[in-house]
């Protein structure tokens, strides 16, 4: 199938199968906003639900203390509940 003729979440899809990454590169990537790329990677989960594929999620993670204990796995956590630092990573996704 063409490229252009695949629609942005079939693109997502392939580059998670091929690689993890988080929403933010996803985003630069395919030229949209984070929340989209989010939005997608959610959909890209319930798609995925019909099939033998799975999506993957490592956490977020604070840089500072380690915490990794986050209630919400999809969206990156703005401060870590535990030393309140900033320096948080988003969550990285792979479709396996």
């Amino acid at each position: 199938m063409r490229e252009a003729s695949r629609t942005t979440r079939e693109r997502i899809t392939d580059r998670l199968r091929e690689s993890a990454l988080p929403a933010g590169t996803l985003a630069r990537e395919f030229e949209i906003q984070t929340s989209d790329a989010l939005d997608h990677v959610q959909h890209i989960a319930r798609s995925l639900d019909s099939t033998d594929e799975q999506l993957l999620v490592a956490p977020p993670e604070c840089q500072e203390c380690g915490f990794d204990g986050f209630d919400d796995l999809v969206n990156r956590p703005s401060r870590c509940p535990e030393c309140k630092s900033e320096s948080v990573t988003e969550p990285v996704f792979r479709v396996e």
